[in-house]
């Protein structure tokens, strides 16, 4: 290397812990705590922003230490009470959930809700238009059951069930 401008004990020397680069996860961490701080009312929600702002600019652990050397240790939040209350064992008299929290429970819901208030609404119909004949028409309502039928088959298939049902 001649003429170079480093040497390699330049390169060798260690990196001071305050200008090492900082990643995504740990600019998280440190939002995580600023939101705890504001929460317990040690920054009002102006100051909490632009620390949070300082924290997604920062690069270095230098920059992140600077935004909160003010702040004392500010424990973890408790965890909520929905976590805690999957985690124990359900009681047999607690009511079992149908349908996981996740998305594909989430989505199985709402079409559960949807088509069979579809269902409900085309029967109540064919009810009335049959007494007002006074004989029985076409069942057309029938149709309307086939969504409900393929949720049952997702549902079986595990989709959208909580996991202690699979």
């Amino acid at each position: 290397m001649c003429g170079g401008r480093g040497t390699m004990a330049v390169v060798n020397e260690p990196v001071p812990a305050d200008r090492i680069r900082v990643s995504d996860a740990e600019r998280k961490a440190v939002q995580d705590l600023l939101l705890r701080a504001q929460g317990r009312g040690l920054l009002d929600i102006s100051e909490y922003d632009e620390r949070v702002q300082a924290v997604w600019a920062g690069k270095t652990r230098g920059d992140l230490a600077i935004v909160t050397a003010d702040l004392p240790d500010v424990p973890d939040a408790p965890e909520p009470a929905t976590a805690r209350r999957s985690q124990a064992r359900r009681s047999p008299t607690e009511p079992r959930a149908i349908f996981s929290d996740t998305g594909g429970g989430t989505a199985m819901r709402v079409l559960a809700i949807v088509f069979g208030s579809v269902l409900a609404v085309n029967v109540v119909v064919w009810g009335i238009v049959s007494a007002t004949n006074v004989e029985l028409i076409y069942p057309w309502f029938v149709w309307t059951v086939i969504p409900l039928v393929v949720l049952g088959v997702l549902y079986v298939a595990g989709i959208g069930r909580p996991r202690g049902d699979r």
